[in-house]
């Protein structure tokens, strides 16, 4: 066997039947048990995105938000989602957005444990995400699981989501755009130069970037992520428009491909569960939920209540996927850019731009993907470089030579991503992502009667917005705080509250 049929077939038992049962059955858990909030909340959640609260932590609320959104909103809203329709059909797309909808209450535990059992110390640094609510939530006794999802982290950031994947689809993306570049072999195999300028510049400024720290990685997240969002939403709103006659029959061979994929594609695409496989693991690639990332960045929120933290990071769920991934699968779907032989990856999307986009916009589609690309990837570079070092700084303290080893080695990955196969990049992070998430979902199931009392609790205490306006005013808000005293997992499994069920404030 090859190396790449060698890493298809761990990816294949990695995500199969019992990881895919235990994300969904996560998502569909805590939905049920918090009573649908992701929909009740949704209105309020986005009025905490902009609405400034101070406590401890290191950036605001909306900065910790734009740095998990700088690590989610990624080549897996460009790539992942061509990659999971052409090997799934138009399907792979509903089972996205399935996987998003019951994630945003995962997204919600995430962010509200994150708060909760974070770490403050004396100099303002935060430090938190399921190593904490492992071990301060479970209690000691759990620690070994939090140091495997550490461990899993930061291999994760180093040759999963973080850099291989990222770089390798920036590059393939100049590679596709600058095909006369000349060209030089190099152990066999023949590269652009092109490719390779690509890789050196981009590996520069992210070590340029990374010199900074956390602040530096979140002041850059709140200036691009919001405009290349923005931009990226509006070409895929022009592509949508211009062939608006399509939208209707594109969403019957997504609704339908979900459950009968050949026949709407005859033997184009691959079976039902392929089509869910796909569609899950690319969704989780995406939006990250259940994954155990987001909560790192939640951590460092400058907040003192669990639950609003909670809030804002469920809407990066609904913005990474049922926003900007729906963009992408629409466009492909519409101009049949998946049905395209001997294309792959993000020449799939750059297919679906050329062929969508009208008139002259057309001839320059795959330019305008290239740079939005390119600030998906380089942001997702920057976001999990922080979520490693988080992982790395909980194993190992703040030991500034283990910081500055570790962002050493991921400059390198960085450095040698561009010369892997599309594959092989796209499957390591499938198996990384699905270990990852594995203790972290471990650990959600078993906190889940923490967040129900914590959820309770608040939404009592501010039924509304105006409530929270009213206590920030009088100078009373707060009052959950960080919580670091262990408690026993069987309380924790017999905590049955059930949460409020008032209205979206």
């Amino acid at each position: 066997m090859s190396f790449d049929e060698i890493i298809q077939a761990v990816d294949d038992f990695v995500w199969g039947i019992p990881l895919i049962v235990l994300i969904l059955g996560a998502g569909i858990y805590l939905s049920v048990r918090l009573l649908f909030i992701p929909i009740r909340k949704l209105g309020r959640a986005f009025q905490y995105m902009f609405h400034k609260e101070e406590g401890a932590g290191e950036v605001s609320s909306f900065g910790a938000l734009c740095t998990a959104l700088s690590a989610t909103i990624g080549t897996g809203n460009i790539v992942g989602v061509a990659t999971a329709i052409t090997a799934g059909g138009p399907g792979a797309l509903f089972w996205m957005w399935i996987a998003a909808f019951f994630g945003m209450a995962t997204k919600y535990a995430e962010g509200l444990l994150a708060v909760k059992y974070r770490k403050v110390y004396a100099d303002g640094h935060t430090l938190g995400g399921p190593f904490y609510y492992i071990e301060n939530g479970l209690g000691h006794r759990w620690k070994s699981l939090a140091v495997i999802f550490a461990v899993l982290g930061m291999c994760v950031g180093l040759f999963g989501i973080g850099t291989f994947s990222q770089v390798n689809s920036i590059t393939d993306a100049v590679g596709n755009i600058f095909t006369q570049a000349p060209t030089f072999t190099l152990f066999g195999n023949e590269y652009s130069l092109a490719v390779v300028i690509a890789g050196i510049l981009l590996t520069v400024v992210v070590g340029l970037v990374l010199l900074g720290g956390v602040k530096r990685i979140a002041k850059v997240s709140e200036m691009v992520v919001p405009f290349m969002v923005i931009l990226y939403v509006a070409v895929c709103l022009i592509i949508l428009g211009a062939n608006v006659t399509a939208i209707p029959s594109a969403f019957y061979e997504i609704v339908v491909g979900a459950f009968n994929p050949r026949a709407v594609a005859g033997g184009i695409a691959g079976s039902f569960f392929v089509a869910m496989q796909k569609g899950i693991a690319r969704g989780i690639f995406s939006n990250e939920a259940g994954l155990g990332s987001a909560p790192i960045a939640a951590a460092a929120a400058k907040t003192k209540e669990p639950v609003r933290q909670g809030l804002v990071s469920m809407t990066g769920t609904f913005l990474d996927t049922l926003i900007v991934c729906t963009m992408t699968g629409l466009a492909i779907v519409i101009t049949g850019a998946w049905k395209v032989e001997g294309i792959e990856g993000v020449a799939v999307t750059m297919e679906a731009f050329s062929q969508g986009l009208p008139g002259v916009l057309g001839a320059a589609g795959p330019v305008i993907l290239m740079v939005c690309l390119i600030f998906f990837a380089f942001t997702t570079i920057l976001g999990w470089n922080f979520y490693g070092e988080r992982c790395l700084e909980y194993v190992a303290g703040r030991r500034k030579a283990a910081i500055y080893l570790y962002r050493t080695l991921y400059i390198l990955a960085v450095l040698i991503g561009p010369y892997m196969t599309v594959a092989a990049v796209w499957n390591i992070a499938d198996i990384f992502n699905g270990l990852m998430a594995i203790p972290n979902l471990i650990a959600l199931f078993l906190l889940s009667g923490v967040v129900a009392r914590e959820t309770k609790k608040y939404f009592q205490k501010y039924p509304k917005m105006k409530d929270v306006k009213a206590a920030e005013a009088a100078g009373t808000i707060g009052g959950a705080g960080e919580e670091t005293a262990a408690s026993p997992v069987k309380e924790l499994i017999e905590e049955q509250a059930p949460p409020d069920q008032g209205g979206t404030g």
